[in-house]
């Protein structure tokens, strides 16, 4: 059986066979909503502008790592499961998919 996804569907049953969950991505993605919230109440407090920069900066760098985390769980599960199944166009639509992220992440 051959099922294809396109390009950002997450496919629940497939995750879990293969362990990956999103959850503990949530903790560092609340504190990444609080520390926007801080940036806010540095602004509306006129706070310095170098710190304002460097608080962001922090924010960027917070989610880099969430991001970096969720693109490893997707090679370690995704496209894992695609690249040792027998379907030729999963592979290729999986690398292909996998091309235009990083294409993403390089600008």
């Amino acid at each position: 059986m051959d099922l294809t996804y396109p390009l950002g569907v997450w496919y629940a049953s497939s995750m879990k066979k293969k362990g990956t969950c999103h959850k503990n991505k949530l903790t560092s993605l609340r504190r990444i909503e609080g520390q926007v919230r801080g940036v806010q109440k540095m602004i509306e407090a006129e706070r310095y502008c170098v710190d304002i920069l460097n608080a962001t900066s922090a924010i960027i760098g917070a989610l880099k790592r969430v991001e970096a985390n969720i693109l490893k769980d997707h090679l370690n599960t995704c496209a894992q499961t695609a690249f040792e199944g027998k379907s030729k166009k999963q592979k290729e639509e999986k690398l292909n998919e996998l091309f235009d992220l990083l294409d993403k992440f390089r600008r």
